[in-house]
């Protein structure tokens, strides 16, 4: 969607954060409505990713104004609930090899402790359950009666928001890996870090430490730094309802150079970037 649009470059601009919120809440609108188990649910995943619909969502998108809540895209599909919320109990890794393969991975056991339950193989040790099921939508119909896509079901797989990402050149060559923990907020996490290093020209341990600004189709959030007011201002004059918040994101992110690996660890949590 952002492809529709010349990005400033310059970090946090308004400009670019109210399109970065703004095609966010399109795309929160259609994971919403339609994304849950495709065993269970078909998926128009093709179709929510051909271009032609892409910029006909972009289309939507006034360079002076808020859409407010947007509606999902393909209305003859069959609709769901917004999704529960989503605790952060979850963490990332990314890793390159001395061969230059690459591997980003998210791993969660969902609210704190997981399920609470601890089970062992062997009667040593062991290892705690998640407790994926608050992944699931809370209400299992619609107003309308309608069968929620991402309702609970047995052997349903529950919908979550982890976003491990690779991104590549156009000759297919791997160039950045990241991904985050926070819940529903993972997939505002990594779509800022990608604007911000390759829009803006952030190296990762700038975009990982950068302000987060993000939209779930609802309020644009800021994380609760007084730095962001001016930029929190900005928006609202043009429509966003606007909302502060503390946002413990744990971005681990690696960029592959010619000279070599550069890496960025979170600064708000407790991971760090090694190498030989």
């Amino acid at each position: 969607v952002l492809d529709a649009f010349p990005l400033g470059r310059a970090p946090l601009a308004a400009d670019d954060v109210h399109l970065l919120a703004e095609a966010s809440r399109l795309a929160f609108a259609d994971r919403n409505a339609y994304l849950a188990d495709p065993a269970f649910v078909d998926q128009p995943v093709a179709r929510l990713l051909a271009p032609d619909y892409l910029r006909e969502r972009a289309a939507a998108i006034e360079p002076d104004g808020s859409l407010g809540e947007a509606e999902p895209g393909l209305p003859e599909q069959r609709g769901a609930l917004p999704a529960a919320w989503e605790p952060p109990s979850t963490t990332h890794l990314v890793v390159v090899d001395r061969w230059g393969d690459g591997v980003s991975v998210t791993a969660s056991v969902e609210n704190a402790f997981g399920s609470r339950r601890m089970v062992s193989l062997t009667g040593e040790g062991g290892f705690l359950l998640n407790n994926q099921l608050t992944d699931f939508a809370f209400q299992p119909e619609d107003e309308a009666g309608r069968a929620v896509a991402n309702r609970p079901e047995a052997g349903k797989r529950p919908r979550s928001s982890m976003a491990p990402t690779l991104v590549l050149t156009a000759d297919g060559k791997l160039a950045w890996l990241l991904g985050s923990p926070g819940g529903s907020r993972i997939i505002g996490f990594v779509a800022e870090a990608v604007v911000a290093m390759v829009d803006w020209g952030l190296n990762p341990a700038e975009a990982a430490a950068l302000p987060h600004v993000l939209n779930r189709n609802g309020a644009t959030e800021f994380e609760a730094w007084s730095e962001l007011e001016p930029l929190a201002e900005a928006l609202m004059a043009r429509g966003h309802e606007t909302r502060f918040d503390v946002m413990v994101s744990g971005l681990a992110i690696l960029q592959v150079t010619a000279e070599g690996l550069r890496g960025g660890a979170d600064p708000r949590r407790e991971g760090v970037a090694l190498g030989d």
